[in-house]
């Protein structure tokens, strides 16, 4: 990461087709940084707590990532598709809860919302140690899965309201990064643990990572608001349409639906790259954890740089549309590397992957963005429960998709993704400008 000073926050590399001009520089604080001693250490207290929160977590969740299936199979003896059927059935039930889960955050507050839901996804995470039945199995999974995917679009509220408006997308930038490489740091550990393959040390990892948000929901609640939602909350006023209105928010669903198709990149880097390494290219196997490393340098060292240039609805916009033009650039080198011999074919991947980095920290920046821009700034949780269920539901879409595509039809395959995701980037502008002639309760000030 790094506290070089951006342009203006509007700023951003090019513009994309339909993309609308935006404002004129400004001087605002979006533009000094969060950041000072060579960008690690915060300088908002607000984002200095949340940093600390999104390190315990994020180490936890490293730790237990690479054994966490493993666990259920081979320790307590369960089938590995009947493993699967579970999750897949703990994460629709996540993507559910995340809208009554906001509404929660908008009536009871997102910092008491934030830490019953993160206590209750640590004593079911450390039920796991207690499982020795499928049905044991399915009720833990689906507790635990169900409120960690809840806490999403609650934690996105929280941001709203510990953050400050004007440097908050790049703050969000920042906490990613944090998050990358605590979960980096964890998944060392989880290897060691992994090695060892006993049980003492698969219920260690359970149980620091139960521990892991546990200590977040008792630290949450001291979190301060930031001034505009001190102000927000005395004003008290009405949310226009109703405290459900963002379930019926067509212009900011239509959003939300793109985002969603464009976060079908992170399932198509975790699990359809490895698949099309091994299945359909010369390339040794090892390439699949260099482009995993390739991604979480490129990520930590340029997503707060980008979220800087891309924190105003005009920029946002144009990252997305660049974010779906270079994700179909990387599916067209994906698709090449299938012709070439080993050597070509790990550099050919490797390219694709640093191409599909870029889309990534522009999509995540944009995202943000309009993700709090385009929402009624007096109802953010339900807003940010809808925006956080539609990217839990392309990362749950995104590996069967990305399946029956790329992975089973080669090159063509490729070619669909591609055009999906090029279309859904360039949607969005015009889907803007639909959300944008809703009204001015949209957004909230600096």
């Amino acid at each position: 990461m790094t506290t070089t000073p951006s342009t203006s926050p509007d700023s951003s590399p090019g513009s994309a087709p339909g993309s609308s001009p935006g404002p004129a520089p400004s001087t605002s604080p979006a533009s000094k940084g969060v950041t000072r001693a060579a960008g690690l250490l915060p300088v908002d207290p607000g984002l200095r707590r949340a940093t600390l929160l999104t390190v315990l977590n994020s180490l936890g969740n490293g730790l237990y990532f690479p054994l966490g299936a493993l666990y259920f199979t081979r320790i307590v003896g369960l089938d590995a598709t009947s493993v699967g059927l579970g999750m897949t059935v703990a994460g629709l039930v996540g993507v559910a809860a995340g809208v009554p889960a906001g509404r929660a955050a908008d009536r009871w507050g997102a910092r008491q919302t934030g830490a019953v839901l993160w206590a209750g996804t640590g004593f079911a995470t450390a039920a796991y140690t207690l499982v020795h039945s499928y049905a044991g199995f399915l009720v833990a999974v689906v507790c635990a899965t169900g409120l960690q995917m809840a806490s999403r679009g609650v934690q996105g509220a929280i941001y709203a309201d510990v953050l400050p408006a004007a440097t908050r997308v790049e703050a969000r930038a920042y906490l990613r990064m944090v998050t990358n490489v605590g979960m980096g740091v964890g998944g060392v550990f989880g290897a060691i643990a992994l090695q060892l393959d006993t049980r003492g040390a698969y219920v260690t990892v359970i149980v620091v990572n139960s521990v892991s948000f546990l200590a977040p929901a008792l630290l949450v609640r001291r979190l301060p608001l930031a001034p505009h939602a001190v102000e927000r909350a005395s004003a008290a006023a009405p949310v226009e349409g109703g405290p459900w209105r963002a379930v019926r928010d067509l212009p900011f669903l239509s959003v939300t639906v793109l985002n969603a198709v464009l976060v079908v990149q992170y399932t198509m880097a975790e699990v359809g790259l490895p698949l099309w390494i091994v299945e359909r290219t010369e390339a040794p196997r090892w390439t699949a954890a260099l482009l995993m490393i390739v991604n979480c340098v490129l990520v930590a060292v340029l997503q707060v740089r980008v979220a800087r240039r891309a924190s105003q609805v005009p920029s946002a916009v144009r990252a997305m549309g660049w974010s779906g033009l270079l994700l179909a650039a990387a599916c067209a080198v994906y698709a090449v590397s299938a012709g070439l011999s080993p050597v070509w074919a790990a550099l050919a991947l490797t390219i694709g992957a640093v191409v599909q980095v870029l889309a990534e920290v522009l999509s995540a920046a944009g995202g943000w963005t309009l993700g709090y821009e385009l929402a009624d700034a007096r109802a953010h949780g339900v807003y940010q429960g809808v925006f956080g269920a539609g990217m839990s539901a392309g990362m749950m879409a995104g590996p069967a998709l990305v399946t029956v595509t790329a992975i089973q039809h080669g090159a063509l395959g490729w070619a669909v993704l591609g055009i999906l995701f090029a279309a859904a980037g360039l949607a969005v502008a015009p889907a803007v400008r639909w959300a944008q002639r809703g009204g001015q309760w949209r957004g909230e000030p600096a």
